[in-house]
């Protein structure tokens, strides 16, 4: 596949979550999910991340609550991670998931800071001497 569309997700997916991550993605699609991932690079990435009306954080930042709010815990890290490589700051990461705590529920939000924890960790970032925010 070698639409402008596709060209422009492809561009925009690997900026937002990694160039190897995607290609391992890619590389990885078979016959019967290969369809699949054009459709995601094409449509998801170059249909709306590409599309340049809002920023990579405005995006970031409604996706973690989409994604918290539906119980996607896999792509709550992966997109969770993606927000930090938007700029995200680790302070206003932090009140994304206090706000989505109060809009989609207690136990979405423990589950938010608790998939969080687990990115910083895997990302080796220290957050527990971070000032309270207050």
């Amino acid at each position: 596949m070698s639409s402008e569309q596709f060209n422009r997700g492809l561009a925009c997916r690997k900026e937002v979550l990694g160039a190897e991550y995607v290609e391992k993605s890619l590389s990885k699609a078979d016959d019967f999910n290969r369809d699949f991932q054009e459709m995601v690079t094409e449509y998801c990435w170059g249909g709306t991340w590409g599309r340049g009306v809002l920023s990579k954080r405005d995006r970031s930042i409604l996706n973690l609550g989409m994604l918290a709010g539906l119980g996607k815990s896999t792509e709550f890290k992966l997109h969770f991670k993606g927000a930090m490589t938007n700029g995200i700051p680790i302070e206003d990461l932090r009140e994304i998931l206090i706000q989505i705590a109060v809009y989609c529920g207690i136990p979405a939000g423990i589950e938010a800071f608790r998939l969080a924890r687990e990115v910083f960790e895997a990302e080796g970032i220290d957050v527990s001497n971070m000032d309270s925010g207050k």
